[in-house]
């Protein structure tokens, strides 16, 4: 299978399932609204759903084509200025000392924020009631942008990374109008009511949340609790990405992988005509330019790389995901794509906050002799990371292997969650 095979591999789910909405409508892609009375109003809801995401696919191609022709020509301003560093995981060989330009997540970032900006001229014809969330989805995603790059050139401590990224979502959670009840799982309702009475546990929980008696305890609405969920997802989101990376191809090659399973969920609620369509079309509006720059972007971060995306990249695409979960009122689904962040971050947690040695860089080692990546190690522990738990359980593997086996965990983790999405949640939830 060819390299460009691969990367498409992922992306043709959500685009066969684009094609049967965009057929279904091929006859009234017209314009924006452009329906008569006689057409009924599901039928223009419809047409107008298939014209825009005609038009958000034509810029999201239009992006991938812009981002992968301006990468060469702003490296090489990178390389002049000085914005570049060695590749770790090329010691011992003939590239050991090759300067490779970083930041280059600059450009699919500002490339996206160009895409975003024409679609969402087209958005708010048709939701004029969204243009509070477009502008708040619009500044929030810049600001990350603007502190990954400051962050490649001045490295922010990680105090600072923590609590940015809660700033950057503060105009999310500003505008946000959806609801802040969650649906008790069935077992645990009997914990909060028996026989249409509070529990012990139900009346504690009432001092700081709301248990809705009239639907025996299967809603709660958390209030304020709510908002401080969605700003720890912005921060998680945001981070989860930085950490999860050290090899070539990783960092954008997760986030192209969880951008279409994203895009997957949204085209089949859309095609569902499910009550929060316009929520999953807005979502989809951001995932199609947002794909279309990151495979731009994989191309020249593949293995052998040609550019470092760097911390721009990973903020700016955490946050472009805590967008379209907050915005899209799917942030509880959003977290089953994240499932081998997790699992990193549960893993590395005890060096994280300093429980065990902690150094600056925890990729793997590289064998100049075998040319293979081996576990890295720290007064001779294994750094705690995801990628070196591999190399533990499988052996020291090629560089370009050991990405490929992680990225199919992530479409192995992404499916799952899918799974469990729409065949297993009605198990625990009505």
């Amino acid at each position: 299978m060819s390299l460009r095979s691969l990367f498409i591999l992922p992306l043709l789910p959500p685009l066969c399932i684009l094609c049967t909405l965009l057929s279904k409508n091929i006859g009234t892609l017209t314009g924006f609204g452009d329906i008569t009375e006689a057409d009924g109003a599901a039928n223009a809801t419809k047409s107008s759903v298939g014209t825009q995401l005609l038009l958000f696919l034509v810029l999201g191609i239009l992006g991938h084509v812009g981002t992968d022709r301006l990468i060469p020509k702003i490296k090489y301003y990178m390389l002049k200025r000085g914005i570049c560093g060695k590749d770790l995981g090329k010691k011992g060989t003939i590239s050991e000392n090759d300067d490779i330009p970083e930041s280059l997540g600059i450009v699919p970032g500002a490339i996206f924020l160009i895409c975003l900006i024409f679609c969402l001229v087209g958005f708010a014809t048709n939701h004029p009631s969204k243009l509070l969330d477009l502008n708040s989805a619009l500044l929030s995603i810049c600001f990350m942008l603007f502190l990954g790059f400051t962050d490649d050139v001045l490295e922010w401590p990680w105090r600072y990374k923590l609590f940015l990224p809660t700033v950057g979502s503060l105009p999310l959670l500003c505008c946000y109008e959806g609801s802040r009840s969650v649906v008790v799982p069935i077992p645990f309702r009997t914990y909060l009511m028996s026989d249409g009475q509070l529990t012990a546990f139900g009346r504690f929980l009432c001092h700081f949340v709301v248990v809705d008696q009239n639907s025996d305890g299967s809603i709660v609405n958390l209030g304020l609790f709510y908002l401080l969920y969605m700003g720890a997802l912005a921060v998680f989101c945001t981070n989860a990405i930085n950490i999860h990376a050290g090899i070539n191809g990783l960092e954008v090659g997760q986030a192209y992988i969880i951008g279409c399973f994203v895009l997957y969920h949204n085209l089949v609620e859309i095609q569902a005509e499910s009550l929060s369509l316009d929520n999953h079309l807005f979502s989809a509006m951001i995932m199609l330019s947002f794909l279309g720059v990151s495979l731009a972007l994989l191309r020249h971060n593949w293995y052998p790389a040609s550019v470092f995306v760097g911390d721009t990249y990973c903020y700016f695409a955490g946050m472009t995901f805590s967008v379209v979960g907050i915005l899209g009122h799917f942030s509880k689904t959003l977290l089953l794509f994240f499932i081998p962040q997790i699992i990193n971050f549960l893993w590395s947690a005890p060096q994280l906050f300093k429980l065990i040695p902690c150094p600056k860089h925890r990729l793997p080692t590289f064998n100049a002799q075998t040319g293979l990546m081996e576990p890295s190690k720290i007064n001779d522990r294994t750094n705690m990371t995801l990628i070196n738990l591999l190399l533990q359980m499988f052996g020291p593997m090629n560089e370009q292997h050991l990405c490929i086996i992680l990225l199919a965990f992530q479409t192995l983790c992404c499916a799952l969650g899918l799974f469990f999405r729409y065949n297993l949640a009605q198990l625990i939830f009505d």
